[in-house]
């Protein structure tokens, strides 16, 4: 008897954009529809420092807000290692802190860049910018040229880490799933 054994590849892959690009609604339909998926964790940073009286903890304290979202998000990396599903959907990767601090222009450590480096996701789909169904919460404090301008610094800063970025169609939430899970 021979035995076919098949080497199954962790798929870790991160939906990226800019604020208000639909990341979180095809998130919430990805998991609708079974998949394991991570969403974003800055409203729950920004959140839990609305509680502790800081309003806009990116504003206010930009590089802690960064290190608390980048430890965050490896820890989201690492966990997907360990899901059973061979396809796990993250909201946001870890170059978007290194984007974001870049787009403010305020310096950080070379950890950043070491995590862009040490923890890399095997597919990037980015969502462009789409004024239409842009909206600001009291969580999403940018207009949508400053979110034009922080999609540009994504672009920038995930090509530099050698990301090949697969651009998602602007169209209903159920044709941007299937073309996102045609391309996987």
């Amino acid at each position: 008897m021979r035995f076919i054994f098949r080497i199954v590849q962790k798929e870790i892959i991160v939906l990226l954009g800019g604020p208000g690009t639909g990341k979180s609604t095809l998130i919430n339909e990805l998991v609708a529809r079974g998949f394991c998926c991570y969403p974003e964790i800055s409203r729950q940073v920004t959140m839990k420092a609305q509680q502790q009286g800081i309003e806009q903890l990116f504003l206010e304290q930009p590089l802690l807000f960064s290190e608390m979202l980048l430890e965050g998000r490896i820890e989201q990396y690492k966990n997907a290692l360990e899901e059973p599903d061979n396809v796990v959907f993250i909201d946001r990767g870890i170059p978007d802190v290194v984007a974001y601090m870049d787009y403010i222009g305020d310096e950080y450590p070379e950890n950043f860049v070491k995590a862009c480096e040490d923890y890399k996701y095997s597919k990037t789909f980015i969502l462009p910018p789409w004024e239409e169904i842009y909206q600001s919460d009291s969580e999403r404090y940018e207009n949508f040229d400053q979110a034009v301008k922080i999609q540009e610094h994504l672009v920038e800063t995930y090509k530099k880490y050698g990301y090949e970025l697969i651009e998602v169609p602007k169209d209903t939430v159920e044709n941007r799933i299937l073309y996102i899970l045609d391309k996987i």
